[in-house]
């Protein structure tokens, strides 16, 4: 486990793909027990250890995970991220197909674009679609992308979040033609070796909820290879 910010309230740790934030039913052991381990063993707390889930990211995605440490850092944490008021961007590696879909077409002429689409969740698929217009049970998704970098077979693209949707990112850029690499469940070709998508959480800004501060912190790049050749 790799911490890349630490205060009295609040922790923000690096995750890796294929661990989950939270218990689910794999019984898999998850990366908030794994940091309650870290805490209780660093300040030698006895019993219990209190830390609050703020949010998630999806097991094959990599990058940043806030979590609380104290209960008022957890109330206003919940709070500010409801409201948008932590601003989030993602890098995504993808291959562009150069075409089409639903009229839209990917850009890459490394300004800022924005993406639409009405999505609908199927749970029993654990997926979800996107449609330019208005579906029954459909929420809207929006998003701003940029190209940031390019090799020979793959596009860098930053992503920001103005929703926050179910599988949003994944969803909204295959419906561009553009699925992310390794992510056999929205149209990538084949799978990475390792399970996971080229999605990563690269960086979090929000003003401290207890101290008032600005913070801002960024992820690593992945070991991976490919990640890497594009390291600035």
């Amino acid at each position: 486990m790799e911490v890349v910010y630490e205060d009295n309230h609040i922790i923000i740790v690096n995750k890796q793909s294929g661990e989950i934030v939270q218990g689910d039913k794999t019984g898999d052991r998850p990366l908030s027990d794994i940091v309650k381990d870290y805490i209780k063993e660093k300040y030698q707390k006895p019993g219990a250890v209190f830390l609050g889930v703020v949010h998630r990211l999806d097991r094959p995605v990599s990058g940043l995970v806030v979590f609380a440490r104290t209960s008022k850092a957890l109330t206003r944490l919940n709070k500010m991220f409801a409201e948008g008021e932590v601003h989030k961007t993602y890098w995504a590696l993808v291959r562009s197909e150069k075409r089409e879909v639903r009229s839209e077409k990917f850009v890459d002429d490394g300004e800022w674009h924005t993406l639409e689409h009405w999505l609908v969740r199927n749970e029993k698929q654990n997926k979800s679609y996107a449609y330019a217009t208005e579906k029954p049970n459909a929420k809207k998704a929006i998003l701003k992308y940029r190209l940031i970098g390019k090799s020979d077979n793959y596009s860098l693209l930053e992503v920001q979040l103005m929703t926050g949707r179910h599988h949003q990112i994944r969803c909204q850029l295959a419906a561009m033609g553009c699925p992310i690499k390794g992510d056999l469940k929205y149209g990538a070709p084949r799978s990475n070796p390792d399970g996971s998508i080229s999605l990563l959480s690269r960086r979090m800004e929000f003003i401290h909820p207890v101290s008032k501060e600005r913070v801002t912190v960024e992820a690593p790049l992945p070991d991976d290879p490919l990640w890497q050749a594009f390291k600035q």
